[in-house]
């Protein structure tokens, strides 16, 4: 105690900071990011303190702290996540060394802490140009890159006239390195920038046909996932510069002819038949039915749509029959329940990031429907419970579901059973949510810095991600990451119910009624989930789990409560609503997963609840 106490009431000077090596660590790190600075700062911090180097060890130390945190460019009151204990002193001493430092990222992080803390002026202008002098590329960009150069913007925005020039700068800079393209999404991702940020204007004809030209490029690769997408963005930006007739063509609805839509979905067709196993056939199956739907009804007869969609579900069909008998699991050690938390953590801690997640999101299997109502039924043999009725009411009081005593029906016995089994799955979501789920995030999030881009990338190569929705649940998931779950919830829900409504019109299903005015509805998730097909494409186990989870009074009911307005924050944070997030995660990770590493030679993929929209 004494040692941590001497250390707060050291008083650092700019000659501890230029004497501690700090050039030298950041010389020798393997530097990638913030995260990679962090690390290399603490470990230079605590051979310090091996050394009674105490000055150094406390420099380097709060260099630490400042590296630790996640920078959220567009907050404007707490730009830094989470937030850390440093002083009036430590900020005072980051305001001294400053202008000392010539690494860009080490004087942005800084200079914008000090912005934060004492308002002056000139420590805003010192961050906007340590951060515009990062360099910008496809591989910084995902290196915190992208966010320092938002923050920049964001900061000039903010000083308005005080940085006026700075921001035209930036913009100058900005549309140069975009001339010069870039790999894969790296265009895209800058003239997305531009756009959010309402910069680029001026060139905006320039910046529609570059985007145009790259979509060009993907569409005769074969690659119509990301010509589509520079199609779409470039379609905003001749909008943008007034050509209407050309931003048609680009437009979402018609930026693939049919031609290109009809190629597009026979590429997902010959990867569904290159012999990956069933499970991924399914989704490409799925995919090209989509794609194929989506031609205009009055083009369809030329290029034999109806009759393609219809050879194509058969397909789906036999396809989804074999999934379920290649459910697989990818498996990780089995846990002592009297050491479940210590297993959970170790069960991810210092593996690589991949690895660590596929450990993560496959810390529990799910439920096993049968076994569960096997043993409701035997306990309801046994107990007095049985013999009465009961209800269930909702939070703020209302009478949610009834259970039926020992001399009901068959068909309320059945509720009763059913209503047991929701119960006693919720105990065991609180159990996996507080032993494995929260333990297990907590060593990810010290060891893993992921930022939402990695969980948009990760949505748009997971088949399970409908076509169009990846940044939606790269948005969600990367909010359950960061512990916002009341985003993630609100992102999340409707996600899963558009993604079972998806699969279901794949399939031939009408989601829709007719009301007695003739208007065409679409069904909610609990009358999607009541589908017979419903269980035959996400098998009995998901399909209870979703029930349970976002439908069924009985349960969470996250969707329908969620969908009237009444969870509150709190509830937000509940083990159901926890749990919600990391099965979403586990979907989606899962089926990336065995997309990349099922055999070609066997049909044995490695996941159980990827279920058929692999």
């Amino acid at each position: 105690m004494s040692n941590e106490r001497n250390k707060k009431e050291l008083v650092l000077t700019v000659e501890d900071f230029s004497s501690c090596g700090w050039k030298t660590v950041l010389a020798e790190a393997d530097r990638k990011d913030y995260f990679s600075m962090f690390s290399a700062f603490s470990a230079a911090a605590k051979q310090a303190t091996d050394e009674n180097r105490q000055t150094h060890s406390k420099a380097l130390r709060l260099l630490a702290k400042a590296c630790s945190m996640i920078l959220s460019p567009n907050s404007l009151n707490e730009p830094f996540k989470p937030s850390t204990d440093l002083s009036e002193t430590d900020i005072a001493f980051f305001a001294e060394i400053a202008d000392t430092i010539d690494d860009p990222w080490l004087k942005a992080r800084l200079a914008d802490l000090v912005w934060l803390k004492q308002s002056e002026f000139r420590f805003a202008l010192m961050a906007i140009d340590a951060y515009r002098a990062i360099p910008l590329s496809s591989e910084t960009w995902l290196r915190d890159g992208d966010k320092c150069w938002e923050r920049a913007i964001v900061l000039s925005l903010m000083l308005r006239g005080g940085a006026r020039d700075r921001l035209a700068q930036i913009e100058s800079s900005i549309i140069d390195i975009f001339k010069m393209g870039g790999e894969d999404f790296f265009c895209l991702w800058l003239a997305e920038l531009l756009k959010s940020k309402g910069l680029g204007k001026d060139h905006s004809t320039m910046i529609a046909e570059k985007l145009e030209s790259l979509g060009r490029e993907f569409k005769k690769k074969n690659d119509f996932n990301k010509a589509g997408q520079y199609f779409q963005v470039s379609a905003d930006w001749f909008e943008m510069s007034a050509d209407t007739a050309k931003s048609a063509e680009m437009s979402a609805d018609t930026a693939k002819s049919a031609e290109m839509k009809v190629e597009w979905a026979e590429t997902s067709v010959k990867k569904a038949t290159a012999d990956r196993g069933s499970l991924v056939a399914v989704h490409f199956y799925d995919q090209a039915i989509q794609i194929y739907r989506s031609i205009p009804r009055s083009e369809r007869a030329k290029y034999g749509v109806n009759e393609r969609i219809a050879e194509l579900r058969a397909h789906l069909s036999e396809s989804g029959e074999q999934s379920l008998d290649e459910m697989g699991v990818i498996s990780t050690p089995k846990m002592d329940i009297s050491q479940i938390v210590e297993d959970a953590r170790n069960a991810v801690r210092g593996k690589d990031l991949l690895e660590a997640l596929k450990a993560f999101v496959n810390l529990d299997r799910g439920v096993n429907v049968k076994d569960l109502r096997e043993r409701v039924i035997k306990r309801s043999q046994n107990s007095i419970s049985a013999l009465f009725s009961s209800v269930s009411m909702s939070q703020d009081g209302r009478v949610i579901s009834k259970r039926p005593g020992s001399n009901a029906s068959p068909d309320d016995d059945e509720i009763g059973i059913r209503s047991q089994m929701i119960q006693d799955y919720q105990i065991a979501v609180s159990l996996v949510v507080q032993g494995c789920i929260w333990p297990a995030l907590e060593i990810l999030l010290l060891e893993h810095r992921l930022q939402e881009a990695d969980f948009i990338n990760l949505a748009r190569q997971s088949p399970i991600v409908p076509i169009g929705r990846e940044r939606l649940f790269g948005k969600a998931l990367y909010a359950g990451y960061d512990r916002d779950f009341v985003t993630a919830l609100h992102i999340l829900v409707p996600q899963i119910e558009h993604m079972v409504r998806l699969h279901l019109k794949a399939r031939g299903v009408s989601t829709t009624n007719l009301n007695s005015n003739g208007i065409e509805n679409e069904n909610g998730l609990s009358t999607l989930m009541d589908f017979p097909e419903t269980e035959e494409i996400f098998g009995e186990n998901l399909s209870f789990e979703i029930k349970a989870l976002f439908c069924d009074p009985v349960g969470a009911n996250l969707r329908n409560e969620l969908a009237h307005g009444l969870i509150d924050y709190e509830a937000c944070y509940s083990p159901y609503a926890i749990y919600a997030w990391w099965l979403g995660l586990q979907l989606v990770f899962n089926a990336f997963w065995n997309a990349r590493h099922t055999s070609p030679k066997s049909n044995e993929p490695e996941s159980e609840r990827d279920e058929s929209s692999l």
